[in-house]
């Protein structure tokens, strides 16, 4: 059996930070582990803390946990105006003006969200100084609701579109994430900094984004809730994009409770976004009132038996769940569903096509100051930098190089395909035959070892229904594999995130699974 050891926080801070005596309130640093945003305000309010104060024991974190210690290597870029803007928000406060219940919560969001105050890469060299014009929507809806935006987010490069074969979490600018559990452990990804900085308590929540599993999987990986809302439900302009119609943004966070105040900030209809336009009248602003304790009482959840059997701890903590989930009062009904292959291959083809048209569009979008202008150019820059090829090949940006224009057949073919697979024929199919509000199915496997060399080791997961049909869901923690975190989603048709948030928060309030990680070294 191998030996492991775990990470001392004591320790860490102490080697990492080497403070003077006047220094020395290292202990002060633990109230932030695991800490909740109503906790957060309620120290606000109370003036336990000011909001500098959090922020810049968040920022200590970062340096003790991320860049030395454990070394999760999580975050690309810490905001250099995050202290200014947290003594701005705390006089705001002194003034007796709040902004809500984001009001100094400190934030993280993934390095593919434009901030005009940090750098947006998606992980790519080739963006390494690259400043937008302006904020994206989600960016300026966090700051406006009073989120200090602490830091930036490593990622699987170009959200995990670029190689055909890749390790999660690694980037060319941020180099490898590590797993906080067990530190030679994949955290999955694209959302890999998102995940691994919310898991570690570097921040109080994170936002990721998805476009089939780059929320779900990091979220499960490290023992985390994540929401992947319906495509619309929240803008997308101003991300660097995959897919028009599959990418989407969500929070990711240690409770559901966490996960649906940060919700209700994100949300509106954006001009600049036309999927957004179709959420007017189902998007709201507070989703608070759907944290039910008793969420699952009277509630039918079909369990999609064929999403199983390749891991046998997951199946064995999945069988327990259900039972959870009975014992709350709902029903499971078992169900036996298999998705057409030809989704799959469809939404490929889709993503290809959209990735070329959406990534041209938006190097067009950074003007004067764009270092390339096409997937050609980046190619050609790629081959040419000593980091960007080392590991991992291109294939991915050749093969959409190739596509034509989203008025190709093939384009018009695929997208009509694979969403009458998911949608007609797939999630809204079983959700009215079997009078369901729900479906249900493990997340995926505990996290494999992270291999530079043969790439991901992926044994299985369920994210493709909802992602590909564009539909809601969200995980929640299920237990462990050992010492490893896996977790349980729950999605449904467009729009009904209340109805996930009140299954999410009965099943997580009946259950407790998630548990702050170690930072072992190996197992």
């Amino acid at each position: 059996m191998k030996s492991f050891r775990a990470f001392s926080l004591w320790g860490i801070l102490l080697l990492a930070c080497q403070p003077s005596r006047q220094e020395t309130a290292v202990p002060a640093h633990d109230y932030l582990v695991e800490i909740t945003i109503p906790q957060l305000q309620v120290g606000y309010q109370k003036s336990t803390f000011t909001i500098e104060q959090v922020v810049r024991d968040y920022l200590q974190r970062i340096e003790a946990l991320d860049k030395n210690g454990p070394a999760l290597n999580s975050i690309i870029y810490v905001n250099p105006k995050a202290i200014e803007i947290a003594r701005e928000l705390d006089a705001e406060l002194h003034a007796g003006k709040s902004r809500g219940l984001l009001h100094g919560i400190p934030v993280i969001v993934k390095d593919n969200l434009n901030t005009v105050d940090m750098p947006t890469t998606a992980g790519a060299t080739v963006l390494r100084n690259s400043y937008p014009p302006t904020d994206s929507y989600l960016v300026k809806k966090l700051r406006d609701a009073g989120a200090v935006i602490i830091a930036k987010a490593n990622l699987s490069e170009w959200a995990n579109f670029r190689a055909d074969m890749s390790s999660s979490g690694w980037s060319g600018v941020g180099g490898q994430t590590k797993n906080p559990y067990v530190l030679d452990r994949n955290p999955c990804g694209s959302s890999s900094g998102s995940g691994v900085a919310a898991s570690a308590s570097l921040c109080a929540f994170a936002i990721g984004t998805e476009t089939n599993g780059s929320i779900v999987c990091p979220s499960n990986a490290n023992g985390l809730v994540g929401l992947k809302p319906t495509v619309g439900l929240l803008s997308r302009s101003g991300i660097i994009p995959i897919s028009f119609t599959q990418d989407t943004a969500g929070p990711m966070g240690r409770t559901v409770t966490d996960v649906a105040i940060a919700l209700g900030a994100l949300t509106g209809v954006d001009s600049a976004d036309a999927k957004t336009l179709a959420s007017e009248g189902h998007f709201k602003t507070d989703y608070m009132p759907h944290l039910k304790a008793d969420g699952l009482k009277g509630k039918r959840i079909g369990l999609l038996k064929n999403i199983s059997g390749y891991h046998a701890a997951v199946d064995t903590l999945m069988k327990k769940a259900v039972a959870d989930i009975r014992a709350q009062g709902a029903e499971v009904i078992e169900i036996d569903f298999s998705l057409d292959r030809s989704a799959g291959s469809s939404s490929f083809t889709v993503l290809l096509y959209e990735f070329k048209d959406g990534l041209t569009k938006y190097f067009a979008s950074l003007g004067d100051k764009a270092p390339v202008h096409n997937l050609a150019e980046l190619m050609e820059f790629n081959e040419k930098d000593s980091i960007e090829l080392k590991y991992f090949d291109q294939q991915l940006l050749k093969l959409a190089h190739e596509k034509g224009s989203l008025q190709d057949k093939e384009y018009a073919d695929a997208l009509a395909n694979m969403q009458k697979a998911t949608r007609e024929n797939g999630i809204d199919k079983l959700l009215k035959e079997n009078n369901l509000h729900a479906l249900m199915a493990p997340t995926g496997a505990p996290a494999w070892k992270t291999d530079l060399i043969d790439g991901d080791h992926f044994l299985g997961g369920s994210s493709s229904l909802a992602a590909i049909s564009g539909y809601p869901s969200i995980t929640v923690p299920m237990g462990f594999a050992d010492v490893l975190p896996v977790g349980v989603s729950f999605f449904s048709t467009a729009w009904q995130e209340p109805v996930l948030i009140e299954i999410a928060y009965g099943y997580e309030q009946a259950t407790k699974h998630r548990k702050a990680p170690m930072f072992i070294i190996s197992k």
